[in-house]
C-alpha cells in the first residue's frame, strides 16, 4: 500500500521560515557586541604597548601617562574576560534547562 501526501499542505506552508528571526537578530547583536568589545580592548592594548615603547626610547618622559595607558588596557581586558565568563555561565545555565 502506497501513501501519498496531500499536495499543498505541509509544515513548510503552515510554518513558513523567514529569513531573519528574533534569535538570529539576537545572535547577530551579541556577535557584533563581542566583536566591538574585543576590538576596543585590542586598541587599548596596542596604545599601551606604544606608550611603553615611547617611554623606553625616551620619546615620552611622562611615566604617569604610560601607567594610565597600561592600567586602562589591563582593566578593559579584565572587564572583557568577566563579560565572557558571564556569557558562558548563562549559556551553560540555558543548556542545563529541561524542555
Amino acid at each position: 500500500m502506497e501513501l501519498k501526501g496531500i499536495s499543498g499542505i505541509g509544515l513548510s506552508s503552515a510554518f513558513p521560515l523567514s529569513k531573519t528571526t528574533a534569535s538570529d537578530t539576537m545572535v547577530e547583536g551579541a556577535g557584533k557586541f563581542f566583536k566591538e568589545l574585543v576590538s576596543k580592548v585590542n586598541d587599548l592594548s596596542q596604545q599601551s604597548d606604544q606608550a611603553i615603547q615611547k617611554l623606553a626610547t625616551g620619546e615620552n618622559r611622562n611615566l604617569h601617562e604610560t601607567m594610565i595607558a597600561v592600567e586602562k588596557a589591563s582593566i578593559s581586558f579584565l572587564f572583557m574576560s568577566q563579560v565572557r565568563n558571564k556569557a558562558m555561565e548563562a549559556y551553560q545555565e540555558v543548556m542545563r534547562m529541561s524542555v
